[in-house]
């Protein structure tokens, strides 16, 4: 049985200047007879006398009933000023591998960020006290954090194969929250607000360090960090059933949301977040495979509309000069679209020595086609349009591959 703790000292804010992070060990499946708690649900409380109790009693009972590893459930009260510590108290001496830690300062990021810091898990999870969520998905969460396939999980209400009860206004916030987030910050992940997530603590002690938000914000900013270093994580759906007596404040959440959107793209923006650095030694480079996306769907574009203005200038200026005038439209269309979309750069700053870099990347380019079409007229002095089309075509992908590498590489390091 867990000895409950009384107190809690108040989580520091780290600055976003944090010495980079050292790169993680592969991924490996957690021993079978571990002998410690595997897993370590924390549920954080702000007076929730009247829930808190039978939350933990069926949490742990689930638990008890359907996990195969020791585990251990930590209320992490923040500040409360009802009888939630009492609660709290009793609980964790009455349940086995039940604990409590109190705070003196109210936040539910604040909350976590104490809990899982301490914790000595190799699985650190949390869940909200009303149990919106289905605890038969605790386990599919995680799973693949204990075999070793993922780094971090969340349970998504906007996956397929969801069910989800709730009111039209909930989910329109929720809905355009998330879509706000992709168009912002560029996200891969689905729902970024349902309270059910869980991290392999190995990750945690990196990513912890560098999130700022104590409140609402807080594991949205995790996550994001998460994805921005190139860390796999997983989606479970989930059957969630909304709360009518949730006490959360929309217009304020939301506006602090907000804040904490613009605070994280500008940390991101200016290189402030060493997350590039953290990546595991058996993954692909930070970001690549979204970015190859990304950067794939804009290059298309941009071929199109280079092929478009080749044609349309090619009567008139001949063949060199419609495709320098063209391909010179289309780097600068390009190298903006990239800036914003592909590598996440928002702002004014360094625009211009963007360009400039993006400009000497379509100097390579330049070179590449137009020698292309020189070695073509060469070969063959009548070769008809369609022939030129084809040659720039393939000499295009050349390009564009070089291109990358030196947007991800020079341009946008």
């Amino acid at each position: 049985m867990s000895t409950a703790r009384r107190s809690a000292p108040a989580c520091r804010r780290t600055p976003s200047t944090t010495a980079a992070p050292a790169v993680l060990p592969r991924r490996a499946p957690l021993p079978a007879g571990h002998p410690d708690p595997v897993l370590d649900v924390v549920v954080p409380v702000h007076n929730e006398e009247d829930d808190l109790e039978p939350c933990v009693r069926r949490l742990h009972t689930h638990l008890t009933e359907t996990f195969p590893y020791a585990f251990r459930i930590t209320v992490a009260d923040n500040a409360s000023t009802d009888r939630t510590p009492v609660i709290a108290a009793r609980l964790a001496h009455e349940l086995p591998g039940t604990d409590w830690i109190r705070l003196a300062a109210k936040g539910r990021g604040r909350a976590l960020h104490a809990a899982w810091t301490r914790s000595r898990a190799p699985v650190l999870a949390y869940l909200d006290v009303d149990l919106s969520t289905d605890l038969a998905a605790l386990l599919p969460l995680v799973a693949p954090l204990i075999s070793g396939h993922s780094d971090v999980a969340i349970g998504t209400r906007l996956a397929r194969g969801s069910r989800v009860v709730r009111g039209p206004k909930r989910e329109i916030i929720s809905r355009c929250y998330n879509h706000l987030l992709r168009g912002t910050l560029a996200v891969g992940f689905t729902d970024a607000q349902c309270g059910f997530k869980a991290v392999r603590r190995d990750v945690a002690e990196h990513l912890l360090p560098l999130v700022e938000d104590r409140e609402w914000f807080f594991d949205t900013e995790l996550l994001v960090l998460a994805e921005r270093a190139g860390l796999r994580i997983h989606e479970v759906p989930v059957d969630w059933v909304d709360d009518p007596d949730s006490r959360v404040d929309i217009l304020s959440t939301a506006l602090a949301d907000l804040r904490g959107m613009a605070r994280l793209a500008r940390a991101l923006a200016g290189g402030r977040l060493p997350v590039t650095a953290l990546r595991r030694t058996d993954g692909l480079p930070p970001g690549l495979v979204p970015q190859l996306l990304r950067f794939a769907a804009v290059g298309a574009a941009s071929t199109l509309f280079h092929l478009l203005l080749y044609t349309v200038l090619r009567p008139w200026t001949g063949a060199q000069a419609a495709n320098a005038l063209a391909l010179l439209a289309g780097t600068l269309a390009n190298t903006a679209a990239n800036r914003r979309l592909t590598f996440g750069v928002r702002g004014r700053g360094g625009v211009l020595r963007h360009h400039l870099k993006g400009l000497a990347a379509f100097l390579v380019g330049l070179a590449l086609t137009s020698g292309s079409l020189a070695l073509l007229h060469r070969a063959a002095p009548g070769a008809s349009p369609g022939a030129e089309l084809l040659t720039l075509v393939l000499a295009g992908l050349a390009a564009t591959l070089l291109r990358f590498l030196l947007l991800r590489a020079w341009v946008f390091p």
